[in-house]
Parts: C-alpha cells; sequence; structure tokens
C-alpha cells in the first residue's frame, strides 16, 4: 500500500524541525507555534516580545524585568512538543522566555550518580552525557526532542510498573531544582527558589507545574549505575489482550502495548533489564521519528485526505492492514550492532535502547526530508487523546473499545497510521498534579482534518472513546497530549490540586505566569470550551446541540453508541 511506503525511505539527512518562535524586526511582534504547526483551537500565539537567557542571572534579570512591567510571561522550548496550548501567553504585549540557549550540562557526580542540567537540555543531551561515565536515567519518553523543563512540565513518562526502582515519569527522579519566579519590589522583583527534599512539598508542587510557578532554571536528577536491556516484540491477535494487560506488566520492568483495534493485532514490548555481562551492543532509532522524504509525507497526507473526503472506508482499511506488518518486518527501528539485524532479543545499554528522534537532529536539506509531522511540508496532521485509567477499570476499557468494533469494524482502521493505540504502564508519582494511582496510560493519535469545520470519518467513535475514558472512569488527562474537553474538570480528579493552586499563589502572587489557558485548565475561571459551530469536531466542545457538528454535512449530536452519556457527532 501506498501509505506505508514511507516506512521504508528514511535517510540520514533531513531537514531539522523549524524554531517554534519567529519575531520581526530587533525580537518584537513574535508568534509562538508548536512542533505540529497547531495548538488545539488553531489559535496563533502572539508576544511582544522573546528573551533567549543563556544562564541563571539573565533569567533572573528577564524575570525581573518582566515583573516590574506587571508583564505576563510564559516558556517556551526549542521544540514546543505539546499540542496543548502551554507556549502561549494572553494578548499580544506579554513575553516570552526561551529556555533554547539554556541548554548547558552544569555537573555530573559520579559518586553520587547524580546529573545537573539546566532546563532547556534536551533527553537526547542528559541521556549522552550521563552515559559517558557510566550512569543511566531509569525512566522517560519514547521520543527525545524533549527538554528538562517541557517533560517536567507536562509529567512526560515512561512505561513501567516496577514501583521498587522509582516512579515512571521523568520528574519524579528529580532530586533538586532552582526555579526563578517573581519577588517583591524590595527583592528586586525575581528571586531563585531552591526546591529539594527538605522542602518536599514545594517540590512535589513543582515536578508538574504546567509553567504557572515561574522558569525552572536547572535540575538535579537521579541516575543509577548503566544497564543493560533485553528487547523482544510480539506480534500476536488481540482475542485474550483483556486477560494478558496486567500481567505483561507485572512480568516485564520496561513493557508496553502497541494495539491495532480494528485489525484485532496486539505487539508486545518485552523488555526487561538483564546483566552488564551478556555482549550485545543493540540500539533502537524508532522508524516513527526518522526522517522521510517530503514528497512522499505529502502524497500520503493527500491520500489520506481523498479517502477521508471520499468516506471510502474500505480503501483506509485495506491501506492499514500492511502497516503493523510492516514495522514488524522493519524491527521498530531496533538493530544488534548499532547497523543491523540478526534477531530478537535485542541486547544493549539502556542509553541505546531507551529513546530515539531521528529526524530531530539531521542536518539541513531544504525540507527534502522532515519529521513526519512537520507543518511546512503538509505531512502528518492529527489529534491527540491520551489519558491514564487506573488499573480496576483498565480491563473494562478495553473490553469497551472492543465492543465499539463489534459494532463498526472499520471504525479505528485509521489508527493503524499513526501506530495504533500506545499503551503504557504507570505508577503513582509524587507529584500534585502527577499520576495518583496505579494504572495504564492509552495513547490514540488519529486524522485531524486541516479544515477545522471538516468533520471525520467515525468521528463519533473516537470521542465515545474519549469520553469513556475520560468521565466513565476518570482518566488523568496527559497535560501535553490532548484537546480542550480532556481537561473538562480535570483539577476535581487530583486530591492534592488544592495545594498544588496554594503553592501557585506562593510563587506567583500575580499570576504572571498564568494564562487564560491555564487558569480554565486548573478549574480557576473563564472557559476552556466553547458554544461555536463546529467546536466539538476539534474537541472544543462536547456537542450538546447539532450545529456543534457538522448537519450540512450529515453530522448530527447524538447519544453514544454504547456509553449512553457520551455525546458525539455521529454521520446520519
Amino acid at each position: 500500500g501506498v501509505l506505508s511506503l514511507h516506512l521504508l525511505f528514511s535517510v540520514s539527512y533531513s531537514s531539522p524541525p523549524e524554531n517554534p518562535v519567529s519575531c520581526g524586526f530587533r525580537g518584537r511582534n513574535c508568534t509562538v507555534l508548536n512542533s505540529y504547526g497547531a495548538f488545539s483551537d488553531r489559535a496563533i500565539c502572539r508576544a511582544s516580545v522573546v528573551a533567549y537567557p543563556t544562564t541563571e542571572n539573565d533569567l533572573l534579570q528577564v524575570v525581573a524585568e518582566g515583573t516590574r512591567a506587571r508583564q505576563k510571561m510564559r516558556v517556551v522550548t526549542r521544540f514546543s512538543h505539546s499540542t496543548t496550548k502551554l507556549a502561549c501567553v494572553d494578548g499580544e504585549d506579554g513575553r516570552l522566555i526561551s529556555t533554547e540557549l539554556l541548554n548547558k550540562t552544569l555537573s555530573v557526580d559520579r559518586d553520587a550518580m547524580t546529573i545537573t542540567v539546566q532546563s532547556g537540555v534536551s533527553l537526547r543531551q542528559l541521556i549522552g552525557d550521563a552515559a559517558k561515565v557510566g550512569l543511566a536515567l531509569r525512566m522517560a519518553p519514547h521520543w527525545w526532542g524533549l527538554t528538562v523543563g517541557g517533560m517536567m512540565s507536562t509529567g512526560a513518562h515512561g512505561s513501567s510498573w516496577d514501583g521498587e526502582r522509582g516512579g515512571t515519569a521523568f520528574h519524579d527522579y528529580v532530586i533538586e531544582m532552582r526555579m526563578v519566579t517573581s519577588a517583591p519590589p524590595d527583592q528586586g522583583y525575581s528571586m531563585i527558589r531552591t526546591l529539594n527534599r527538605s522542602n518536599f512539598s514545594e517540590l512535589d508542587a513543582a515536578r508538574v507545574s504546567l509553567g504557572v510557578f515561574g522558569v525552572i532554571s536547572q535540575v538535579t536528577v537521579q541516575l543509577e549505575l548503566m544497564f543493560k536491556r533485553s528487547i523482544t516484540y510480539m506480534n500476536i491477535k488481540d482475542s485474550d489482550l483483556v486477560e494478558m494487560v496486567e500481567k505483561h506488566g507485572d512480568r516485564y520492568e520496561f513493557p508496553d502495548i502497541m494495539w491495532y483495534p480494528s485489525q484485532g493485532e496486539v505487539v508486545y514490548r518485552m523488555d526487561e533489564r538483564v546483566s552488564m555481562n551478556i555482549s550485545g551492543s543493540g540500539s533502537y532509532d524508532s522508524v516513527l521519528f526518522e526522517a522521510k522524504d517530503s514528497k512522499i509525507l505529502a502524497f500520503q497526507r493527500s491520500k489520506e485526505e481523498e479517502l477521508e473526503f471520499e468516506r471510502n472506508s474500505e480503501e483506509i482499511c485495506t491501506l492499514a492492514r500492511d502497516v503493523p506488518a510492516l514495522l514488524y518486518t522493519l524491527l521498530y527501528g531496533l538493530s544488534n550492532d548499532g547497523m543491523k539485524y540478526s534477531g530478537y532479543p535485542v541486547i544493549g545499554n539502556h542509553s541505546d535502547l531507551m529513546s530515539s528522534g531521528g529526524c530531530l537532529d539531521s542536518k539541513e536539506d531544504g525540507l527534502a526530508t522532515a519529521c513526519p509531522w512537520d507543518s511546512r511540508i503538509h505531512g502528518q496532521f492529527f489529534h491527540q487523546t491520551t489519558f491514564t485509567i487506573p488499573i480496576e477499570s483498565v480491563k473494562e476499557f478495553i473490553s469497551d473499545i472492543k465492543t465499539l468494533v463489534k459494532i463498526e469494524p472499520k471504525a479505528l482502521c485509521g489508527l493503524n497510521f499513526y501506530n495504533g493505540v500506545l499503551i503504557r504502564y504507570v505508577q503513582p508519582s509524587f507529584a500534585y498534579l502527577g499520576i495518583e494511582f496505579e494504572g495504564m496510560e492509552f495513547e490514540f493519535t488519529y486524522y485531524r482534518s486541516r479544515d477545522p469545520l471538516m468533520p471525520r470519518m467515525y468521528e463519533d467513535f473516537f470521542e465515545e472513546i474519549e469520553q469513556i475514558g475520560l468521565f466513565k472512569y476518570g482518566g488523568l488527562p496527559h497535560w501535553g497530549k490532548n484537546r480542550n474537553v480532556a481537561f473538562i474538570n480535570a483539577t476535581e480528579k487530583y486530591k492534592d490540586a488544592a495545594l498544588f493552586l496554594k503553592m501557585k499563589q506562593m510563587f506567583d502572587p500575580l499570576h504572571l505566569f498564568s494564562s487564560k489557558w491555564t487558569d480554565a485548565v486548573l478549574g480557576l475561571g473563564g472557559d476552556l470550551t466553547v458554544d461555536t459551530e463546529g467546536c466539538a469536531l476539534e474537541g472544543l466542545c462536547i456537542c450538546s446541540k447539532d450545529v456543534h457538528c457538522s448537519p450540512s454535512r450529515g453530522y448530527f449530536c447524538r447519544p453514544g453508541k454504547m456509553y449512553k452519556a457520551a455525546r458525539v457527532c455521529t454521520h446520519l
């Protein structure tokens, strides 16, 4: 199939993603976007100025200037990889503070097994600098184009139920952080706050802060001695997924699952630590994150748009069928020696297997190739819905999805183009806005139309799954990978939300680091959802009347097919 070809055409040169911030004359009148070229509400976020501090002293000065002028401030990273509006500052005269040049590793303590880095250091750099001295960061996301500050502020995590060895989230390995916040005039309008285990309530509040406390300057992370991992993928029918899902999490230290529900297939990642004495120099450079030929990406996208427009679900399912097998054949990007594949298990150092992002740091080639989602090439464009549900509800949730697939077997074929449903195992966190229970995170990435008023095929199935996960089972939304509806009543799901808000008031009494979006998400007023034509199509509302869908194109607001409390846009 045409759509699966792209996995084969990968190259080592590529245009790295463009800077999310662009400014006019002398760094004024700036706009910020995310790496996908569109936030959840498609707003273009503006700011009057962007500052690029390189040291903590610069940061103190930048925050002092903003505080003195009572200017709204938000932090933006080099990557801006969240679909949510975390990088946006209110109005047009706010100040953005970029951590792009706060990119230095400050020290590594081999004996204490810690590393101290500035907050703009990438995950890739942190893993690499630790590995140089034989140390390893236990948990991190698969994609390494994230900064330390960005991972903390969104609650980014890996996958493991092995609580003996620590949490699942990156922020749970932070043992100290320095943060620059606003301060009263007699303290010079800004100050450094050092948060560590001696004031753990402040540290636990600031581990996941959505950027509303101030600017993280530097972070000290607990590492461990380098270890090896052994990875094997197994692709089988999903008939016993409900019975297997917990056992899989209990059996391996680093398990995850890719599920293709319309195809009835599931891929288990059997991944555990092994002795350093076992030979193997395997590496994992995920094919999903490799640079792809821009023309092929654009061709695939236009094909997908055409099939969506024609409502040709047969053809989508036919093309989608090839994807899991192709990925399996390409071994997802694994190699036994850094070059070629000779068989499972793939054994290598943890630092060479945990994260990757080939399209991120390749050389400039004038956009001949790019990251698949780079907005400059009209490639992938998608919604993300990501939440963690408690272990006791997981089996029911999986069964609910299977019931929906029985109702319409073709409904979820399109998920295959975005690698199915990613299921990760999550431990409770110390953070006030971190995961509260042992559970599993379900990540859905799916087609988004370039036209916000254009409904999608089987829109209703995706909306019903979103509402089942978030409201029937009380799923906790991922702060960086969701549409606005995911955050409805979100803070009511956190037992420590009130404590978090109390700390926020203490750190930022003038609310300079808050935005309308963070206020709405944190339940502090303002509207998360809107009442406009087509708002449900983009996850900007849950439909309550037909006009929220697209009556002119045959989409009307109706109850869910199975979860009757859901309200979804159904094609009649």
